[in-house]
């Protein structure tokens, strides 16, 4: 489980997010979702703990990212949206060093079946630079996967994969939910989000403008009634949205 409380970040007098709170729920897959610059990515940094919180908390199993990093690091798993590997590492090389890392005793039993689901079985021994985007990107999960999170947070998963791949990852996705895995979802494809996340978290200039499943987000907004993802997603985070939550009139007025 992850529980986020009361989460700011701030750079200089510049504030990325302000007092998020929400938690997920182990099979939860919950969708991060807002327009470019809303802040999706400072807070899925700060929550993995690549970046320290100006205020408020992250816990993943009862580990505060901050006071117990490693034990709560142990528990989580953070895809970013483009790949970070080793160029001299195999694509093996790179799920065993993993492996070593988070202490995985049955690794090379692991191994094979990890990358037969990610369709790399036939690229287990090939380097990074000999790759494309998209199996860069199934390398990238594969290691993340590695070690069973309960936690995993995926920004833009499906960044480079052709449809076929798209279609596996949607189901490894799914598979690792229905295993109780909690995760968080970042996607502009709002397609994955509606298929996959059974509760949207929405932000808008760092803020929650909506939290809950579509259709609690719909009864809260009657004028949403019947409209697409996309209609409410643009509704939420438009101006006059942003007009709405903070009690600002809508810019340019």
């Amino acid at each position: 489980m992850l529980t986020v409380r009361d989460l700011t970040k701030q750079y200089g007098t510049t504030t990325a997010v302000r007092d998020l709170s929400f938690t997920v729920a182990p099979g939860e897959v919950l969708g991060l979702v807002g327009p470019n610059g809303a802040g999706k990515t400072t807070t899925l940094r700060t929550i993995a703990g690549i970046i320290a919180p100006s205020s408020g908390s992250v816990a993943i199993c009862g580990h505060d990212i901050r006071t117990d990093p490693v034990e709560a690091k142990r528990q989580l798993a953070f895809v970013p949206d483009e790949p970070h590997l080793f160029d001299h590492l195999t694509v093996e090389e790179h799920l065993r060093f993993i492996g070593r890392l988070y202490g995985v005793a049955d690794v090379e039993g692991r191994i094979g079946p990890l990358l037969d689901e990610l369709e790399l079985g036939d690229r287990r021994r090939s380097l990074p630079p000999e790759l494309s985007r998209g199996m860069k990107q199934k390398l990238a999960i594969a290691c993340g996967l590695l070690h069973d999170p309960a936690v995993l947070i995926l920004d833009e998963p499906l960044t480079g994969l052709d449809p076929g791949g798209m279609r596996r990852m949607r189901a490894t996705i799914a598979a690792r939910a229905k295993a109780g895995t909690a995760i968080i979802l970042s996607s502009h494809l709002l397609t994955l989000v509606e298929e996959l996340c059974s509760t949207l978290f929405v932000i808008r200039r760092g803020t929650c403008v909506a939290h809950g499943s579509t259709a609690a987000i719909v009864a809260a907004h009657p004028a949403l009634v019947g409209k697409s993802l996309e209609e409410l997603f643009l509704a939420l985070t438009g101006d006059a949205a942003g007009a709405e939550a903070t009690g600002q009139p809508p810019a340019g007025t």
